[in-house]
């Protein structure tokens, strides 16, 4: 397309556009409507519905304005008489077999056929013959079909093809007999599937839990952001009777343009679990009792200064959801180093810590997502990115649809929606090794920049094989590379020395480093000080505090839980609950309440979830997001920083008089504003604080666990929302073990196995998945068939009927 302007004319209404863009494009912007269906600005132009028909000057025929190229000169009218005669003719052929169910169908009041049926079309019908039915087809729990009104636009079927990257939907048959479907009965699988339920223009495609909820003229609509990942999506909430009906996407082309993945759009249903704590309660004598916020408060006042006085504030823990809000993170650190303590991490999965202090003042993703989209060169590390940040992968797809070349180092062959230039699939415990054989390719090439002579000696006895030499030549010509960690290289036993080779890689081949955080506030956790070894605003210390890990394994005598199940959310299940059982007070922060948590916990304190509360999450490029709530908690339930506020005012703490959640935020912004909120290049570590786990694989005889976190199984809320818990993505958590293994153990077909892992044992099926490496075992965590076993990435043994490996 030119850049260079032209002037044309739309119903007499002169306007400049530049030569070559679509004339849809162009009225919309000046505001002239256009009808449409099968036309949408984020998908191929089709130009099979025929709605957008306009005339053109001097062309005989009339023109779909979604496929015709604005030229100089240009006129162009959009109401002629032959227009106004056309449009009413589509109109009533696409109303032929169109059913009369507009009062019952969840699109009516909002439906795009109506409206342009209302302006367009004709008063009555000339159709007297029977209109066709077309038989609806189950395509998984969270879209609803009604087939017979489909209209044949194809958005849905070009969604998949063009932006989900898998196409589920296509067309068959001829005529009238053309049905939209997914060829042979299946479940839609994508984790974007639920934009084809805005992208109907009609109602064949709606959402299956919102279905006969409500109307549309009953709801109100009220912005918000996504709680789940680090892309931070905009939403909008609708809602009725103070009750969320639904959430769709609110755009935002920075962000996740009009798109959201399905976990951020059914998660809503989780906040109406039937295990929403609403009261606070306290356990007196081994039975829980429902009490007053006054009565909950004292005891967890007086057991905590009971601790700090009889065992010292260092025996206080405190564990934080990556979820929470800014102001949350800013005011749990606030009240445990107001008690002397700085024992708080939002890290629950993480293992390796040795290198937090030379982290960037927060793990970011390096760049702009649009800048993302743009680059030649991607490197994976540890990241089953499709499932892990939906948008953040879309935006990579785009790169790879454009000629970027991406590469990939995985312990699992996770099936990826774009071409892979090289794939390596090792063990956990090799990825290191890996890693260092790109890194020792540069060494080898002498790629630009200058080493440690310490660094050379360790990386001389690493021998880079094939792959690792074509990935460093890929990311050594590239003009704009980036590497990525993900969420696996961040809950790696060896993390700090991932990233630090990461880091090397980066810095060597001038290619930018990002982060894929876990949570949807990892960021905001790091600016308001929710870490051990770091205060907010990255201020030092003159005391560090226990990791996540080390509060898990050395114990405490106290925790303070804020909106994380720690059987669930930490990193290895069996220790994080026999701490939390062999603690002398642990109070919750939290929403649900569970069995476990009333074995282990003393203090149960309702909080609101995200729909429910107002604060700021931090995204991936580091922008600060904002939130009101637009619904009010169940029961008692308050916002965990109207909690936190009152515990460190009653704790006679000073810095505690706030009466606002806005004035939380701006005291932590004027602190990230004195050090210049730096954004610098993520970095880790020096080359000398590596030893000698990057010389070799490990060769290991033993099983080792590949626990990585399903898409739906991040968070309480997630867990919770039943409508996913349905899907495919959550009902495949099986243990999985190659053809080999399974071979050695000669396993055939789905049969149970018994799992020991840290001295537990469960029983669960596997299945054969030549995913999986050699010596490997894929067993989730953070799902309920895991709980009680040990470490996400273990050692872990099976066992068939005495046979075990």
């Amino acid at each position: 397309m030119s850049e260079q302007l032209v002037n044309i004319e739309i119903d007499g209404i002169s306007l400049q556009a530049e030569e070559g863009q679509p004339l849809i494009d162009i009225a919309d912007a000046a505001g002239i409507i256009i009808p449409r269906f099968c036309y949408h600005k984020k998908l191929s132009v089709a130009a099979n519905c025929r709605m957008c028909l306009v005339e053109v000057e001097k062309v005989p025929k009339l023109l779909p304005a979604c496929t015709t190229p604005v030229t100089d000169g240009m006129r162009v009218y959009t109401r002629s008489p032959m227009v106004l005669s056309a449009q009413k003719a589509v109109m009533e052929f696409l109303l032929i077999n169109h059913p009369l169910d507009c009062p019952i169908c969840d699109q009516g009041g909002e439906c795009e056929l109506q409206d342009v049926s209302m302006g367009f079309g004709g008063g009555a019908s000339r159709f007297r013959e029977s209109k066709r039915i077309v038989q609806d087809k189950d395509i998984g729990p969270l879209v609803a079909t009604d087939m017979t009104r489909c209209i044949h636009c194809t958005r849905c079927v070009r969604f998949g093809e063009e932006i989900a990257g898998q196409r589920e939907l296509g067309a068959t048959g001829r005529g009238e007999n053309v049905e939209i479907g997914t060829f042979i009965e299946k479940n839609l699988d994508s984790e974007l599937s639920g934009n084809i339920i805005d992208l109907c223009p009609v109602g064949a495609l709606t959402s299956k839990p919102f279905r006969y909820q409500a109307r549309a003229w009953e709801m109100q609509q009220l912005p918000g952001v996504a709680p789940h990942d680090a892309v931070g999506s905009n939403l909008y909430f609708h809602i009725k009777d103070n009750r969320i009906m639904r959430v769709v996407p609110r755009e935002n082309e920075t962000i996740n343009e009009v798109w959201i993945s399905d976990r951020d759009r059914f998660s809503y249903k989780g906040l109406y679990s039937g295990d929403r704590l609403q009261t606070p309660m306290v356990k007196r004598n081994g039975q829980w009792q429902s009490v007053s916020w006054e009565t909950a408060l004292s005891v967890v006042i007086e057991k905590l200064q009971r601790i700090v006085r009889e065992d010292g504030p260092e025996n206080i823990g405190a564990l934080a959801s990556p979820g929470a809000t800014l102001e949350e993170f800013y005011l749990i650190q606030k009240v445990l180093r107001g008690l002397g303590c700085h024992n708080i991490d939002h890290r629950l999965h993480a293992q390796d810590f040795r290198n937090q202090k030379q982290a960037p003042f927060f793990p970011w993703l390096g760049q702009s997502l649009k800048e993302l989209e743009g680059t030649d060169v991607v490197l994976l590390i540890g990241s089953n990115c499709r499932k892990e940040q939906p948008l953040i992968n879309h935006r990579i797809r785009r790169a790879a649809l454009r000629g970027a070349r991406i590469f990939v180092l995985n312990p699992i062959d996770y099936p990826f929606n774009y071409p892979l230039a090289e794939r390596l699939i090792v063990s956990p415990m090799d990825m290191v090794a890996c890693l260092a054989g790109i890194a020792r390719a540069f060494v080898s090439e002498g790629e630009g920049g200058n080493t440690t002579a310490e660094f050379e000696k360790l990386l001389s006895h690493v021998n880079p094989g094939t792959a690792e030499r074509e990935i460093a030549e890929a990311l050594g010509s590239g003009m704009r590379t980036t590497v990525l960690l993900g969420n696996l290289a961040e809950i790696h036993p060896q993390a700090a020395t991932l990233q630090v080779l990461a880091t090397y890689i980066a810095g060597r081949s001038d290619s930018t480093l990002g982060v894929l955080t876990i949570g949807a506030n990892s960021a905001g956790a790091w600016i308001a000080g929710a870490l051990p070894h770091r205060g907010p605003a990255s201020r030092s210390l003159e005391k560090e505090g226990l990791d996540a890990s080390a509060m898990i394994t050395r114990g405490c005598k106290g925790y303070v839980l804020l909106g994380v199940e720690p059987e669930l959310d930490c990193a290895n299940s069996h220790m994080a609950f026999d701490a939390m059982t062999k603690a002398t007070f642990v109070v919750s922060l939290t929403a649900y309440r569970t069995n476990s948590m009333e074995n282990y916990a003393d203090v149960l304190l309702p909080i609101a979830l995200f729909a429910e509360n107002t604060g700021t999450f931090v995204n991936a490029v580091g922008k600060w997001q904002d939130f009101v709530s637009v619904v009010t908690p169940p029961g008692e339930a308050w916002p965990a920083w109207k909690t936190l506020h009152m515990l460190g005012d009653l704790l006679g703490l000073e810095g505690f008089g706030y009466s606002e959640v806005t004035e939380i935020r701006d005291e932590l912004q004027t602190l990230v504003q004195d050090v210049g909120f730096p954004r610098q290049r993520n970095e880790w570590g020096s080359y000398e604080e590596l030893n000698e786990e990057i010389r070799g694989k490990v060769g290991t005889q033993q099983l080792t666990r590949v626990g990585d976190i399903p898409i739906y199984a991040v968070d309480p809320l997630v867990r919770r929302a039943m409508s996913l818990q349905k899907t495919t993505d959550a009902l495949e958590c099986k243990v999985r073990i190659n053809g080999n293994l399974a071979g050695l153990l000669g396993v055939r077909g789905e049969k149970l196995t018994s799992v020991h892992q840290d001295d537990c044992q469960k029983t669960l099926s596997i299945v054969v998945d030549d995913r999986v490496p050699d010596r490997c075992v894929w067993l989730p965590t953070g799902v309920s068939e895991s709980v009680g076993l040990g470490a996400n990435f273990g050692t872990i043994s099976l066992e068939f009927s005495g046979l075990v490996a």
